[in-house]
């Protein structure tokens, strides 16, 4: 209102009303000169009331009469003009409120005049609307005026006028009400003791009303009159009326104001005894009338239903039930028993189409209907009106179906406007539309060739009616096809809609207050209002039962009528909008139902859904006994139809989108899935997914309508049991469309889903479902059984699915689950206990990874049975199934493996259970875990579980059927020892409180405690156990693990031997390791010598390991070997043991049985290993050796205590086994038993073996053949090389019988020939000079002995002599190669590589190299006693003159060179020595010996080869020079001191030398020998020098002296004169070569005996010579002229000394003539 009453606003107002008032004035100046003055008055007064008064308007207010007097006066001119303006002015004061209640009549009376004249009807009807809503003067009388006028203009010619009056009216009626509501509103706070009102007296029921609420009811109950035909009391001057408008505007009052009547008594009583007549009376023609009769000539003909009305009652209905419920019971069960006749069949279209939209109504107001429930159903002797209410909906449904509604005229319009042409012709009126060529598909039910489409005809959970509102029609409407059927649908749907969600709120609600213990009150929920609120707790446990019961008649009432009819459109429906909505409700009613705990009509609901899933008459007789059981029920066959038939016609609209097999024993052909079939699949697995926990028993039905559906789908399980597309594995092969293709991950994705929610479960709930998934299992497996054909892997997948999700409480149904996984596990059929492993396997590893609450740490005993079943596998015999158990074993490891803990037997027992005859990848496998523990866990399990490591490690390398792994296993052992080694301490201590405590259970039982190797202790126990394993694999069938295992074997005990007690050691030496030596020799010695082709597949074999015997030879050579390393580097540990000489004995037996053994590798091996036990070489492991030398003097004992202790503080070295040393013994460690083998006789033991092996294996055999077995080169090299070392040992008895023994077996040694193929090896091209090594070592040992004698006491030196003859005896292998006993042996030259022949040595620098040895002993030794005694010199003489007599024929030049050149040197020491010893004529026969050997090589009888160059004649020729040169300085000068025989002998030689190059006349063959010009020419100096010596001491010397000169210049004459003679003949051309040289030659000696002549004393020349000289003078000028520069250069030096002859001595004269 401030809008109207500002101070602005009041201004404006004056303002108009004045300018009104002139505008009036000037309008009636000329005729109607009264208005006028009434106007002019009026401005007056408007203008004094403005002046006079604060408050303008009430002034106005209460003048208003006089102020609206010119107006009125003016409307009363009839003349439109002015008539409008006076309404205006009206209007705008009746809008500022100014107009009191007289004005208010008197206005009413005039506008009823107008109206009664017909004039200005549209503003009329705006005055009286403006006047009755801006205020509310107007009352009773006045008021029943205007609405009386505003009907009366409603009823006039006029369209415009009369639809404006209408709504005025309608307006009008409102108005009066909101009244009547806002004086309630005003005197609310006023409470008035209701008076009782009795009988139906109008009068005084109305006197109790207030003044709007009077008016209201006045006005109600006229509209209830006028309805009904008869007078109004108070709408005075009504002339007509009718039934339609008056229905409408009492159902608007109904509607809008419910309050008024619940509220006041005197309405309440209106509605139950005035309309609920009126209503029932008017519907009567409704209920008589029956469809069809009309048309039958029936003689009583009945009022037939006028469409209108029936439409408006039925509003009315809905308006009375919606909000007059509770007042009025009894009439509304009359109301919807009526409701629910008029859907019978026989009833026209529309009426029906009305009268389900009505029920539509109802159907969304949950609430109301749970009312009905309880008034009707719910009482005894009542109608069962809910359920009726059902039914008939499902009735009505059934009924469009089964009667086609040909009775309805409107029928063949619709088909005409919806169909363009009518149906198309499809075998089943499917549905298609012909629409401009295209086809586009109707969502419509089809059902036994009926087709109803639908229509949308609301939005879900609202009744929005289309006919109930079309008021404006009279004639009854055309119900288009389907639209009765859509909306008694989604009346359905509503239905189910509200009473779930009602009920599940309300269950809701109960079950939180249940769980809310309070004290206080709780208010209720909303009860109908007949009941009183309850309010205290006490009484919620009775109210929730109270509520239960509503809910479940509820329930039990309408599920039959529902499950019908929702089952028949389901079957019908060709929509999937429309098929998801039907499975919606299914399922939320099975989901009630569960709730509520009614077991029938939940496995009833769900029986409809799995059998919508399925395909049509699909046998699956789960379903089938239940819906036999259901049907039984009468409430399904709803007037003698049974629909839950489904039949064939209602497939053959749906679209096929998967074909596949049907799961059963004997699949007949294929069965084919729809895609309505999918999504009651959807639905159910929804079903399953949300409302699990209410299946109960319903599992069973469920799961097994899901596992079909997986199956004929072709849905395989994948990991972890989701199910996964996949092909089927037979038969015709499952057939999807792109459709379910794309669908497919998504249902599977919800069957995992709806596993994964079994974890919300109750535990019940949860019992349910593994029972139901147990017992479909079972069935699949008794499918299987018997045939290979895919079984059925849904149970078991799911198995899998719903144990992974509920680990957190695994334990309430682990046995079950396991249970029955292992049964499966153990079917035949593969498939099914591959998956059953699958699942198994699965669940364990995921119990182990699983975030337990206590941890599995902490709790054992869960752990234990987690672990169990993988354990139960083992007695599967598959063994696929057992290769599912190795790898979940393996990834359990790779997941769990540091916290099994007390499960590590379990799982080792695993591995441990795979048999030899298992299988490959079986035994693979369990191998993969075994390297997985061993690299990984050792350090996590208990160390008592480490025996079973070392056992089951073992077992592998005895498996026979993968060679790989059987030699990793045995690195595995390694490692395993190694492990053992590094944790020593803790395992020692570990193991030891075991011990103790396993001690005292077993005192306790009194038996006594039973482990292997038992006294030793517990931790030694763990290493024999090892040892005893790695021994058995040393003698395994297959070379390649005898070899690993033995190298294995004595690593380990190499490396970590020093962790055990000493006492221990006895065991190791004597248990494992001879034991092992035993059985190696005995197979060895008894091996097959057959030649194996192959090793299997195409795996060649070397040569050196083709028999059996050669492959134990490569065992028997390592095993030796390691035990051997062992005696070695644990010497000190060992020696301390009582037998250590017998333990060492029977290792020498071995070494000797060994190296005597027919084979080369064993043979060499083992004197490899006696060097090895003799410290000769450093054994290859030496890392355990204490570093320091020990002290010698602790005693022993001391010693063994320490080490013995309390057995922890033994060090733990790491020693890797590559051998490098980590760790070395601490400082504080006691000294260790030095290394050396103190005792003697165990050296000498060492000898007599050696001895007794070289002299066995040296000695020639008697006879030879192909297969003769001759000791090889490295052996033999091997052995001699033994000696040196061994000799060290015993060289204090070493005495001359040993060394003849060893003498012999050097010779026979060096002797031995050599194989030719082996030949190109061992021997270096025959030119090259070199030892063999066997030689070396000859000459070492030789060289050994000799060192020994020379430092040694007096008494060794008579050993030089035969040492001398050995030598010698090597040296002549230069000239003549040894015998071999009687074989043939071929030089090296000519025998064939790769023929089995014997080929001799190249000897040759093996007699050099003795030879230089012999010349560098004698350098040390001449003076020797021993040595000048035994004639060694005489002896060197002896052999050389072997060499040196051959000379050119020796087989290597280089040795007589040598043989030269020692004699040099043994002659420059050994003659002083002989000279010395003249007298005792201990040289006398050397002296022969020698004039001999210098005879035979200075005038040899071998020539000279031919390809000599002319550089090594001269070469050869300064070696004889130097023997010459020798004899002028060592013998001659010394002549008195040697036999004169010698002498003469050399002077013989001499002369011999210095003759020889003259020998007789030259011819031309002796021209062609080579001459020796520097040998003649030093024969001569030293016969020169020799003879001119003052010191001749024989006639017949100087003799020989004089006639050597005399003949000498004689031939220098005649050389010179032929020379001059040919030179002079041969002019130009030269002369041959060889008498150039002959003529220089003979220059030189005249030149060089002049020299020689000037040097000697002059008396002691004869004069004759000087004579024979002089004479040659004339001869040598005359050479002069010769033309070779050469000759020429000799002939200068010739000449120049006989300058000293032009002047002759004086003494010549003397010496001539002496």
């Amino acid at each position: 209102m401030s809008g109207t009453n500002s101070p602005e606003a009041v201004k404006k107002l004056l303002e108009n009303m004045q300018s009104d008032l002139r505008a009036l004035s000037l309008e009636c100046k000329k005729k109607f000169p009264p208005v006028k003055e009434a106007a002019e008055s009026g401005i007056i007064k408007v203008k004094t009331i403005a002046a006079r008064n604060t408050e303008i308007l009430a002034a106005l207010k209460e003048n208003s009469s006089e102020v609206v007097q010119p107006f009125l006066m003016g409307c009363g001119t009839k003349e439109p003009k002015i008539t409008q303006l006076c309404l205006a002015a009206i209007q705008r004061l009746m809008s500022h409120e100014v107009v009191s209640e007289t004005a208010a009549g008197n206005i009413i009376n005039m506008l009823w005049q107008l109206m009664e004249n017909s004039l200005e009807e549209l503003k009329l009807l705006q005055t009286v609307l403006v006047l009755l809503t801006t205020n509310t003067v107007v009352h009773d009388e006045a008021l029943s005026k205007a609405i009386v006028l505003c009907f009366r203009l409603h009823f006039t010619k006029d369209n415009i006028t009369n639809n404006t009056a209408a709504a005025t009216v309608r307006q009008v009626v409102t108005v009066v009400f909101e009244r009547m509501v806002a004086e309630d509103e005003r005197h609310r706070d006023v409470v008035e003791q209701p008076v009782l009102v009795q009988g139906n007296s109008n009068r005084r029921s109305v006197s109790t009303l207030k003044p709007c609420a009077k008016d209201a009811y006045m006005l109600f109950q006229d509209l209830c009159q006028l309805v009904n035909a008869d007078a109004p009391y108070w709408l005075v001057g009504m002339t007509e009326m009718t039934r339609t408008f008056g229905l409408e505007l009492l159902e608007s009052v109904l509607n809008d104001f419910p309050q008024v009547f619940l509220q006041h008594q005197e309405f309440s009583f209106l509605l139950k005894e005035r309309v609920c007549p009126l209503v029932i009376k008017l519907f009567s023609p409704n209920i008589k009338f029956r469809q069809g009769s009309s048309t039958s000539s029936s003689p009583a003909p009945v009022e037939k239903p006028y469409f209108p009305i029936c439409m408006r009652l039925l509003r009315v209905v809905s308006v009375l039930i919606k909000q007059f419920y509770s007042l009025l019971v009894t009439e509304c069960e009359i109301f919807l028993s009526l409701l629910v006749k008029f859907l019978d069949g026989d009833k026209p279209q529309w009426l029906r189409a009305v009268a389900v939209e009505s029920i539509h109504r109802l159907c969304v107001q949950p609430q109301l209907l749970r009312s009905f429930c309880q008034s009707y159903d719910m009482k005894q002797h009542s109608t069962k009106v809910f359920r009726d209410i059902v039914n008939a909906l499902g009735s009505f449904i059934q009924s469009l179906f089964l009667v086609p509604p040909t009775g309805n005229p409107a029928t063949t319009n619709q088909a005409g406007n919806n169909n363009s042409g009518g149906p198309v012709s499809a075998p089943a009126n499917s549905g298609m539309l012909g629409i401009g060529g295209g086809v586009t598909l109707l969502p419509a039910f089809e059902y036994r060739g009926t087709w109803i489409p639908i229509l949308t005809v609301t939005v879900q959970g609202s009744a929005k009616a289309t006919y109930l509102e079309m008021l404006d029609k009279v004639e009854p409407p055309t119900i288009p096809e389907g639209y009765a059927m859509s909306v008694a649908f989604h009346c359905l749907l509503d239905l189910v809609r509200g009473i779930t969600s009602m009920i599940e709120g309300e269950l809701g609600e109960v079950e939180t207050e249940c769980q809310t213990t309070t004290t206080e009150a709780v208010s209720s929920p909303a009860q109908s209002s007949e009941q009183q609120e309850l309010q205290s707790t006490s009484d919620h446990m009775d109210k929730a039962i109270v509520s239960r019961a509503v809910w479940e008649e509820m329930v039990n009432a309408c599920w039959c009528g529902l499950l019908a009819a929702l089952s028949l459109l389901l079957d019908a429906s060709t929509d999937e909008a429309a098929t998801e909505n039907i499975l919606k409700a299914e399922l939320t009613m099975a989901a009630l139902c569960g709730r509520l705990g009614l077991v029938t009509s939940r496995d009833a609901f769900i029986t409809a859904i799995c059998k919508g899933s399925l395909p049509p008459h699909y046998a699956l007789t789960v379903l089938n006994t239940t819906t036999a059981a259901t049907l039984s029920n009468k409430s399904y066959s709803i007037q003698g139809q049974s629909v839950m038939m489904i039949s064939p016609s209602s497939e053959s609209h749906q679209q096929v989108v998967a074909v596949g097999q049907p799961l059963a024993v004997q699949p007949q052909g294929t069965v084919m899935l729809t895609s309505k079939n999918i999504q009651c699949m959807r639905t159910l697995l929804n079903l399953a997914h949300c409302h699990g926990a209410v299946l109960g028993t319903s599992w069973q039905l469920v799961l097994a309508t899901l596992q079909h559906l997986v199956w004929i789908l072709g849905l395989k399980p994948s990991s972890g049991g989701a199910l996964k597309p996949g092909r089927a594995v037979e038969g015709p092969s499952t057939v999807l469309t792109t459709a379910v293709m794309t669908d497919l991950p998504v249902i599977s994705n919800i069957l995992s889903r709806l596993f994964e929610s079994s974890q919300y479960l109750d535990d019940v709930s949860l019992h349910h479902l593994i029972n139901a998934l147990c017992s479909l299992s079972l069935e699949a497996m008794d499918m299987a059984y018997g045939n290979n054909k895919e079984p059925s892997l849904f149970a078991v997948a799911k198995l899998l699915e719903t144990g992974l999700v509920n680990m957190h409480r695994i334990e309430i149904l682990w046995r079950p689950l396991t249970g029955h996984l292992l049964e499966v596990c153990q079917h035949p059929n593969s498939r099914m206990r591959e998956w059953g492993a699958e699942a198994l396997t699965s669940l364990i590893k995921a119990g182990l990874t699983f975030n337990h609450d206590p941890p599995l740490s902490q709790n054992q005993r869960l752990q234990l049975l987690l672990l169990n079943p993988l354990k139960e596998m083992s007695s599967v015999n598959h063994p696929d199934i057992r290769l599912k158990q190795l790898e979940c074993v393996l990834q359990i490891l790779q997941s769990q493996g540091d916290s099994l803990g007390p499960g590590w037997p379990l799982v080792l027992g695993v591995m441990g259970a795979i048999r030899n005859d298992q299988g490959e990848s079986l035994i693979r496998t369990a191998f993969q875990c075994l390297q997985l523990v061993v690299t990984d866990f050792l350090p996590t399990m208990p160390c008592t579980c480490l025996q079973i490591v070392v056992d089951v490690a073992g077992s592998f390398g005895l498996h026979n059927q993968e060679l790989n792994i059987s030699l990793t296993s045995i690195g595995l052992l390694w490692n395993i020892s190694d492990y053992f080694f590094q944790r020593g301490e803790t395992i020692e201590k570990e193991l030891n409180n075991e011990e103790a405590a396993q001690q005292k259970q077993a005192e306790e039982k009194g038996v006594v405690l039973n482990r292997p190797f038992h006294p030793a202790p517990p931790f030694d126990c763990l290493w024999l156990c090892l040892y005893a394993k790695l021994g058995e694999l040393c003698v395994d069938p297959r070379p390649a693990v005898r070899k690993s295992a033995g190298q294995t074997l004595f690593s380990t005990i190499g490396a970590h031997g020093t962790l055990l007690q000493p006492s221990t050691w006895h065991t190791v030496i004597w248990k494992v390791l001879f034991h092992l030596l035993d059985r190696v020799r005995e197979s060895s010695t008894t091996a097959d010598k057959e030649k194996i082709e192959s090793g299997g597949g195409n795996i060649l074999i070397h040569h050196s390991r083709d028999t059996a015997e050669k492959q134990w030879a490569e065992t028997w050579v390592l095993t030796l070997a390691g035990v051997a390393r062992i005696f070695n580097t644990r010497r000190y540990l060992l020696q301390p043991l009582g037998d250590f000489s017998r333990a060492w004995d029977v290792l020498l037996d071995h070494i000797q049985s060994a190296a005597l053994s027919k084979n080369n590798e064993v043979s060499l091996a083992a004197l490899k290993s006696f060097q090895e036990i003799l410290q000769i070489v450093t054994p290859v492991r030496d890392s355990d050796k204490p570093e320091t030398p020990p002290a010698v003097n602790v005693p022993v004992p001391v010693l063994l205590g320490s080490i013995s202790g309390p057995g922890l503080n033994r060090p733990f070295v790491r020693t890797d086994s590559i051998g490098e040393r980590l760790g070395r013994y601490s400082s504080s460690e006691p000294p260790v038993v030095t290394d050396e083998l103190e005792d003697l006789n165990l050296w000498w033991a060492a000898w007599n073996t050696w001895y007794r092996v070289g002299s066995e294996s040296t000695k020639p055999p008697i006879t030879f053949d192909k297969l003769t077995f001759i000791p090889s080169q490295p052996f033999l090299t091997a052995l001699i090389q033994i000696f040196p070392a061994l000799y060290q040992h015993i060289k204090t008895g070493f005495n001359m019988d040993d060394l003849q023994k060893l003498g012999v077996i050097l010779h026979s040694a060096v002797s031995v020939p050599i194989s030719s193929d082996a030949s190109p090896f061992i021997l270096p091209s025959y030119t090259e000079a070199v030892l063999t090594s066997l030689q070396e070592a000859v000459l070492t040992a030789l060289d050994v002995l000799q060192k020994a004698i020379c430092i040694g006491p007096e008494n060794m030196q008579i050993m030089y002599p035969a040492i001398f003859d050995q030598l010698l005896a090597f040296v002549e292998f230069s000239c003549k190669p040894p015998q071999y006993g009687q074989l043939e042996t071929k030089h090296i030259a000519n025998a064939k590589y790769n023929q089995a022949e014997w080929v001799a040595l190249n000897y040759v620098p093996f007699a050099e190299r003795s030879l230089e040895v012999v010349v560098d002993l004698y350098q040390k030794t001449a003076c020797h006693k021993a040595v000048v005694n035994e004639k060694v010199l005489q002896n060197i003489i002896k052999t050389l003159r072997v060499p040196l007599s051959l000379k050119y024929s020796c087989p290597s030049e280089s040795t007589w060179k040598l043989a030269v050149s020692s004699l040099l040197k043994v002659l420059s020491i050994g003659l002083p020595v002989a000279r010395q010893h003249a007298s005792s004529g201990k040289f006398d026969s050397m002296w022969p010996e020698l004039a001999n050997t210098f005879e035979d090589f200075l005038f040899t009888k071998s020539i000279p080869p031919d390809n000599l160059s002319i550089q090594e004649f001269q070469r050869n020729e300064s070696i004889d020079v130097e023997v010459v040169q020798l004899i002028s300085t060592e013998i001659l000068p010394y002549a008195n001191f040697i036999p004169k025989e010698f002498v003469g002998q050399i002077m013989t030689m001499l002369n011999k030398g210095s003759i020889h190059s003259q020998s007789s006349s030259f011819t031309e063959a002796e021209i062609d020998i080579r001459l020796r010009e520097e040998f003649s020419k030093m024969c001569f100096e030293t016969l020169l020098q020799f003879s001119f010596s003052n010191k001749v001491t024989t006639p017949q010397e100087g003799y020989i002296s004089r006639m050597a000169l005399s003949v000498l210049l004689k031939r220098s004459q005649d050389v010179l004169h032929r020379y001059i003679e040919d030179e002079r003949l041969s002019g130009k051309c030269p002369l041959p070569r060889q008498q150039v040289t002959e003529i220089i030659f003979v220059l030189k000696a005249v030149s060089t005996l002049i020299d020689s002549l000037k040097k000697t004393q002059p008396e002691n020349v004869d004069g004759n010579t000087w004579a024979q000289v002089i004479a040659l003078y004339p001869t040598l000028v005359e050479c002069i002229t010769c033309s070779s520069s050469e000759v020429c250069s000799a002939l200068k030096e010739a000449l120049v000394p006989f300058k000293d002859f032009m002047q002759p001595p004086a003494s010549k004269v003397q010496n001539g003539e002496s």
